[in-house]
Order: C-alpha cells, then sequence, then structure tokens
C-alpha cells in the first residue's frame, strides 16, 4: 500500500513559557502543504526498510517510519513488513517531512492490518514519536498548543493561493533555534490574527525564532525579503528549521532567485 506524507508550514509560532519539563509551550497554527514523500509499506516475511530520493541519516533504527511500526507491534499482533521511503520533502526545514513519515506510518499500519484505531488514538501514538506528528493523523488546519501535540481543527481555508518553499543549505538544530528566544505571552493570539485578510497579516503574524535565526543566519532572513520582492503577500520562516515559504495571489517564477538552494512551489488546497 503506498501513500504519500505531505509537509506543513506553520503560520504564526509564538514560544508561550517555559515548562517544568524543560520543553517549552507554543502557539502555533499547522497548514497542510501538498509538497509529499512516497511511503509504501506491505506485508513481508521479514522487516526491511530502505529509502531513495532526498538523502537522510541511513540508520533505519532511528527512522521515524520504524519506530511507529515499534511502537503498535507492542500493542497488537501486526506481522513483519517491508518499508520504501522516497524522500522528497528535505530534512531539518521546520517541514515536518519524518513527523508525516511517522504518521502515514501509522495510518498505513492500521489500514493494512485492519485494526480499527481510531484517529483521537492514533493521534496518541505519534505524540508519542514527536511534537508535530499528531497533525498528520488528519489532513486540516489546526492550531497546536502545549508542545504542538493539543489540537484543534481551524476554520481556514488557503485554497487557491499559491505557496513557494525555499531551503538554503543550513541546517537550523532545535536546541539551536530554542537558545536565542525568550519565552513570553503574545499580546495578540494567533487564531484571531488569521481571521484577518491575508493581506494584513505581515504586520501581525510572527515567527518568534526568526529574530535569532536571522541574526545568526542572514542568507535566511535574506530569503523572506526575496520573497517578498517577488510580490508575496506574506512570508515567514516554517517552524524553527530554515525553510522560508512565501504565499502568492498567483503562480511565481523562483529559480533565478534563489540558486543553489531547494525550491519548490504548489497551489493549496
Amino acid at each position: 500500500m503506498i501513500s504519500f506524507p505531505h509537509c506543513k508550514i506553520n503560520l504564526g509560532l509564538n514560544v508561550v513559557s517555559k515548562r517544568s519539563d524543560g520543553f517549552h509551550n507554543l502557539e502555533t497554527c499547522f497548514y497542510p502543504v501538498p509538497l509529499t514523500d512516497i511511503l509504501e509499506i506491505i506485508p513481508a516475511n521479514e522487516f526491511s526498510f530502505s529509502q531513495s530520493g532526498i538523502q537522510i541519516p541511513p540508520d533505519s533504527d532511528e527512522n521515524l517510519c520504524v519506530k511507529a511500526y515499534r511502537i503498535l507491534k507492542k500493542d497488537f499482533e501486526i506481522g513483519a513488513i517491508k518499508i520504501h521511503l522516497h524522500k522528497a520533502i528535505p530534512a531539518g526545514a521546520g517541514l515536518g517531512g519524518g513527523s508525516s513519515d511517522a504518521a502515514f506510518a501509522l495510518r498505513l499500519l492500521n489500514a493494512i492490518f485492519d485494526l480499527k484505531i481510531p484517529n483521537l488514538q492514533l493521534r496518541d501514538y505519534a505524540s508519542q514519536l514527536g511534537r508535530d506528528c499528531s497533525f498528520f493523523i488528519e489532513d486540516v488546519p489546526m492550531m497546536g498548543t502545549g508542545r504542538g501535540e493539543l489540537l484543534t481543527p481551524l476554520a481556514l481555508s488557503l485554497k487557491g493561493w499559491h505557496v513557494a518553499l525555499i531551503k538554503p543549505d543550513i541546517h537550523v538544530s532545535t536546541r539551536e533555534a530554542y537558545s536565542g528566544v525568550s519565552a513570553q505571552a503574545p499580546a495578540t493570539a494567533i487564531e484571531g490574527i488569521l481571521k484577518r485578510p491575508v493581506g494584513e497579516w505581515r504586520a501581525w503574524l510572527k515567527n518568534d525564532f526568526e529574530e535569532s535565526i536571522f541574526k545568526k543566519f542572514p542568507e535566511v532572513g535574506a530569503i523572506k525579503d526575496e520573497l517578498y520582492s517577488l510580490g508575496a503577500v506574506y512570508a515567514s520562516m516554517s517552524g524553527s528549521g530554515s525553510c522560508v515559504f512565501g504565499l502568492f495571489e498567483k503562480p511565481v517564477a523562483l529559480k533565478k532567485g534563489f540558486p543553489g538552494m531547494f525550491q519548490w512551489s504548489g497551489e493549496l488546497k
């Protein structure tokens, strides 16, 4: 069985407070984007994992798809499988590609073995694999709070808008991103800002990681400026990674403006 794990962008990201467990409470909107990996899982006589496309660390024991299989195998009698993952979503970008692969692996295993696990329980399993994994169990915009795993569906549609994703050859670790942020409650909640027209988001909708990341990696901030110069109505860094996205009312040509960088554009659904 084959599925197509999609990525996401963050529409706003506030680091609200530091928790007693050392993590942070967040406020963000996860929005699905139709740039996808390809994930195939089939029953087999013995377990195996293989990959192609964009290179990721080769240790299969650390791959989130493998961990998803092992989590379910602890609670359900499921047989051996063969997993093949073709990567098209870049890693370390803030697009949630690995989290999406893990969530879609849970979804595929649920279907292949007819486990009849409801989505709410699948989201619980997903939350054990990563902070934003739960979002990818259901393909709709969600407000994320807590560590990002507490999800509430959001009535927001960007259907017909065009998104451009640009990632330089820069990896921003999660620890590095959080080290430059001072947690504080936002003056205006993201959900309220998203009710405004997209043309007003530039003045209101912020990603708290941008200030410190742009200082350390000015190339990332320059991508945001370039997207605005190309006509983006709104642009922002996605999550804590180095990918920057722009929202456009029409398709945009990118190739000449971002030489040597990963770039993708498409229409939102």
